[in-house]
């Protein structure tokens, strides 16, 4: 296996022509004899560059519109003809078949062609055959052969051949396993594709693909490694921000961040959140920004410093003030005017992401997280509330403005860590309980952040009293109801659904409150 490879013949047929040009003339320059199909052909030429059609090559034509033109013997066994292998070589010779030492060649745009809402038609012909097998086929010979299959892969090749006369191995075999990654990313692109419009949420074998993004600097602990790979879908998030500036992102962050920005878009009016360690601490909803963020920073104001801050409108300048009032690590909205951007410059440190737009709650989609052994499959929890779907099964029913209080606290909720239990007045959250292995205990955490909450606020009454309460799950017994009244809670919503559920009623008729059921749940694991 020879450690440098000398190019004296490439193949060139891409869709991506980007930087082609140059690296062809390169290429001509040194001598190397250039084969090409189709468009990529008539490009090299039109160029001034020499250019041997694929047909002209193999001595058969392009056939079944295009469908079959490099699917034949004398491509493939120069491809993956073994330079070192005697017979390979006598049969290369006897068959007529020249070694083909470069692949330059990149896909049809599935993808792009799925993601626009082609036909079924349409975006059958973009599924690339030729182009995979040649892939494939250059990436297994890598020991004699290099393969290209992105732009930027060009002038790194380029640069070799120059300095020591050909690709090293290493480049190689760094090239062949990039190739092998994009045809998979490819192939399981399509099968999704298949996979949609058979109807198949979960099919008998699920493929899944991403792009690296980022390697991180370590993962939740330092000791661990990590790195952020997008997935192609451009929900908009974390995969689609402008970090505009501040530090490196680290993974912890980029979770935090994911998380509240998915929960600040459930809100239409202007709307923050502040998250920490995963968990929203404060939320709330306001006539603008920084009204909003007042209230949100109210519910938690110990637990805010240091946390992540997201926003569903365009950060102005008074918003911007407020929030870089406090120790924040990441400002993540869909946008920010010039005046809020030279506020956060001030802050050196502050990450400030831009995303350009909002992910819509709503939308479907499937969320992976892996076991032991693999990993489990769901679709996102896109559901949601509404005044019209809530059953009232207490004497007492909602007031107008508890009804909208109960569904915000019910939209925070989706967002908490299981079991989760959120105060909500006024449009903003004044007590959030998260994590606990028991309802109750979150329900008088939750109290007892509303009381220091309010004690900072120098209040004597906790925020809590004449709040709202939400719980992401049933009330397995009437404690948990009645440690909310305790608080100060004077309704309730839950999915119901236990077996005591009249006790729990009965408890609120008891202590005067309007309970809701959902008969959804909102676990968050």
């Amino acid at each position: 296996m020879a450690d440098i490879v000398t190019i004296r013949r490439a193949l060139i047929s891409v869709h991506d022509k980007t930087g082609l040009l140059d690296f062809a003339r390169f290429l001509a320059g040194k001598g190397v004899e250039i084969l090409s199909t189709g468009g990529t052909a008539r490009l090299l030429r039109e160029a001034g560059l020499p250019v041997k059609d694929v047909s002209d090559h193999t001595g058969f034509p392009e056939i079944l519109d295009g469908r079959v033109k490099t699917l034949v013997p004398q491509i493939h066994g120069g491809l993956l003809g073994r330079r070192d292998d005697a017979g390979h070589v006598a049969q290369m010779a006897q068959h007529g078949i020249a070694p083909i030492d470069l692949l330059v060649s990149n896909l049809y745009p599935f993808e792009a062609t799925v993601a626009k809402g082609a036909s079924h038609g349409e975006t059958v012909e973009e599924i690339d055959i030729g182009g995979p097998a040649l892939t494939r086929a250059a990436a297994k010979n890598h020991a004699d052969v290099t393969v290209i299959t992105a732009p930027e892969q060009m002038a790194e090749v380029q640069a070799e051949i120059e300095r020591q006369g050909g690709p090293g191995l290493a480049t190689r075999r760094r090239l062949a396993a990039a190739a092998f990654a994009r045809t998979a990313a490819y192939d399981a692109a399509i099968s999704a594709w298949f996979a949609e419009g058979l109807g198949q949420e979960f099919p008998p074998r699920l493929a899944a693909a991403g792009v690296l993004r980022q390697t991180l600097r370590y993962g939740e602990n330092p000791h661990q490694r990590a790195a952020f790979y997008t997935d192609g879908s451009n929900r908009p998030g974390i995969a689609t921000a402008e970090q505009v500036q501040g530090k490196e992102l680290s993974y912890n962050n980029l979770n935090d961040t994911d998380a509240a920005f998915e929960c600040v878009a459930e809100f239409e009016r202007p709307a923050i959140v502040i998250v920490k360690h995963a968990n929203p601490c404060g939320v709330a909803e306001g006539a603008d920004l920084a009204g909003a963020w007042e209230l949100a920073l109210r519910c938690d104001p110990v637990s805010a410093f240091g946390g992540i801050v997201a926003a569903n409108r365009r950060l102005d300048a008074a918003a911007a003030e407020r929030i870089s009032a406090i120790f924040t690590e990441v400002v993540v909205a869909p946008d920010a005017d010039e005046a809020a951007r030279a506020i956060f410059a001030r802050k050196k440190n502050l990450r400030l992401l831009l995303t350009g737009g909002l992910p819509d709650p709503a939308a479907p989609g499937r969320l992976l997280r892996s076991v032991s052994g693999g990993f489990l499959a769901q679709s996102r929890d896109a559901g949601r509330v509404a005044p019209e779907g809530l059953k009232v099964v207490t004497k007492r029913a909602p007031t107008e403005q508890e009804m909208a209080d109960l569904i915000f606290a019910f939209r925070v909720c989706k967002h908490v860590k299981s079991n989760a239990i959120v105060y909500a007045r006024g449009g903003a959250t004044v007590g959030v309980g998260a994590g606990q292995m028991s309802r109750v205990d979150s329900a008088r955490i939750a109290a007892w952040k509303s009381a220091e909450a309010a004690k900072a606020a120098g209040l004597e009454a906790p925020l809590a009293h004449g709040s709202v309460v939400a719980s992401d799950a049933f009330f397995p017994f009437a404690d948990g109801l009645q440690a909310a009244a305790a608080a100060g809670a004077t309704a309730v919503i839950q999915p119901g659904g236990s077996i005591r559920d009249n006790e729990v009623i009965a408890a609120a008729d008891e202590a005067g409150l309007a309970m809701v059921l959902t008969g959804m749940r909102h676990f968050r694991h």
